[in-house]
């Protein structure tokens, strides 16, 4: 009967909390059946974070319903309500013996190829000829050259990935035994990290800072209880910095550490073509005789059977042997299509954290960085221009910011508000046609399921009148419109209407964290 209490407080938190507390915080917990029916209810977090930060948020209030619905059910109250880390999750996440020889693949290499999907092998055209050449020169499927491996993708070049080559050397760390071929040879190793890309130059603010603090707890204690370390969230939002500031600390700290950043694409060309070569068996040595493993968009694994099944016995030797793993997705993981469960599943033995778009006072926090790294005088009223009009994500933030330093560089004019507008000018027209208050409507109307004609009408029932607030202060928020013309965009409302809904909503959104949520996905589906 425990099971069906927690059952109910769980739906009671879901509804509650916002999505993304809801899945970082609650769903993780399990509830622990071998508890003394009657003198305990206990659950299970899988480290002590996750433990700590529940008991310091959540517990009083799943007490609460705890104590609630045994008295509803009139069931005997349990003596103790607790929350604790499980020993055993504890020790799948460190020590855990995965029996790989049940799963081993024994094929010959015409039966692997045979494995492979179709968008496994679309993965090779993707790599220009001269690049595989490059990374396979002199290797034949008859003769195998081991000083020649699959490389280590990813040079990250601003914010685009591009997909660089080098060859191996496995006598760089310290590998002198024969490939199978009976030839001598190695892999150099190259990390691929952004050296950029730090701790330092990060920008810190309320919609990354879990996502920060984790990853420096992750180079104070590599391949601990934060291992995985899955970081999720939309395109631009520093993930991929993050990965990087944490290689790059992890090298700094120890030269000797081997760090290897690369993006999913690239291990499953690697793979491919380690198996087309008769190379796998090297691949495999390399991949799991690093320290650090960072594979960016994990998503593009899904529905490549072969590469999950590679990538499932890869990320299992490195958790056996300490090895720290971080990964980034654009989505939380468990809503990845086409992902095998047994690798959902692995994802969730760290700890997994959404990285959110950043708010006004973080976006122009990061202009004002970018811009002192570079020795450009920016403004605090053009930092806080640019913040307000571009507010999708952190790459185009800093595209916009690179074009008004040309333009200003080009012109020999300061920095200001005028140049900024005429600098962006076809981005901001393109901004306003994009967002409008008739686009607003609609958009939040089909959010909440509520008629554009509802919104224009008398109406004051609370179905109607709080997404009418919510679509007026994004009105106010997203468009360079003036109270009064988004009161009578709204029905022909007074604009002193309009000021009160923006106050309401305000209000709201530091006490309910349904309406903040509402409100962050409103403006991504309106600005993206």
């Amino acid at each position: 009967m425990t099971s069906v209490i927690w059952e109910k407080c769980l739906s009671s938190l879901q509804q509650e909390l916002s999505t993304q507390q809801f899945n970082m915080w609650i769903r993780p917990l399990i509830l622990d059946n071998t508890s003394k029916a009657g003198l305990e209810f206990c659950l299970l977090a899988p480290n002590r974070f996750i433990l700590d930060w529940v008991t310091d948020k959540f517990l009083s209030r799943i007490k609460e319903l705890v104590q609630y619905f045994f008295s509803a059910e009139q069931l005997p109250m349990p003596q103790t309500i607790t929350v604790k880390v499980s020993a055993e999750l504890q020790t799948s996440l460190q020590f855990r013996s995965v029996n790989r020889k049940k799963t081993q693949v024994k094929s010959r290499k015409v039966e692997e190829d045979k494995r492979l999907s179709d968008n496994e092998l679309s993965v090779l055209h993707t790599i220009s000829t001269s690049d595989e050449e490059a990374r396979f020169d002199g290797i034949s499927t008859s003769t195998l050259s081991a000083t020649h491996m699959p490389s280590y993708p990813a040079d990250i070049s601003g914010s685009n990935i591009a997909l660089k080559t080098t060859s191996i050397s496995r006598t760089d760390v310290g590998e002198t035994k024969n490939t199978s071929n009976n030839m001598n040879g190695g892999l150099k190793h190259r990390s691929g990290l952004n050296k950029s890309f730090t701790f330092e130059s990060f920008v810190e603010g309320k919609s990354n800072q879990m996502g920060l603090a984790a990853a420096q707890q992750v180079v104070e204690n590599p391949g601990g209880s934060y291992n995985p370390l899955f970081i999720y969230g939309g395109v631009g939002l520093g993930k991929t910095h993050l990965m990087h500031a944490v290689g790059n600390e992890m090298a700094k700290r120890n030269l000797n550490a081997k760090i290897v950043y690369l993006h999913s694409e690239r291990f499953v060309a690697d793979m491919v073509k380690a198996l087309q070569l008769n190379a796998i068996n090297d691949f495999k040595r390399y991949y799991r005789s690093v320290d650090a493993l960072l594979i960016d968009d994990i998503q593009f694994f899904a529905g490549k059977d072969r590469s999950q099944e590679e990538f499932f016995h890869t990320f299992n030797a490195l958790l056996e042997g300490n090895q720290q793993i971080i990964l980034t997705c654009d989505r939380y993981p468990k809503v990845i299509n086409n992902l095998e469960e047994r690798l959902k599943s692995r994802f969730g033995w760290g700890l997994t954290i959404e990285v959110e778009p950043p708010e006004l006072e973080t976006r122009a926090a990061i202009l004002l960085k970018r811009a002192e790294e570079v020795n450009v005088d920016l403004s605090y009223d053009a930092a806080f221009f640019i913040a307000q009009r571009i507010r999708s994500n952190v790459r185009e933030l800093e595209g916009a910011l690179k074009r008004v330093i040309a333009n200003a560089t080009f012109t020999r004019r300061a920095i200001t508000v005028e140049l900024v507008r005429e600098a962006l000018k076809d981005l901001l027209a393109l901004q306003d046609k994009q967002v409008s208050i008739s686009n607003i409507q609609k958009v939040v109307g089909e959010y909440y399921k509520v008629k554009i004609a509802d919104f224009l009408s008398k109406r004051r029932s609370r179905s109607v009148a709080r997404p009418r607030q919510v679509a007026m202060a994004l009105s106010k928020e997203l468009t360079n419109h003036s109270l009064p013309e988004i009161g009578d965009a709204f029905g022909g409302r007074d604009h002193t209407t309009v000021l009160h809904a923006c106050r309401k909503i305000k209000e709201l959104c530091d006490t309910d964290n349904d309406i903040q949520q509402d409100l962050k996905n409103l403006q991504r589906l309106l600005t993206t």
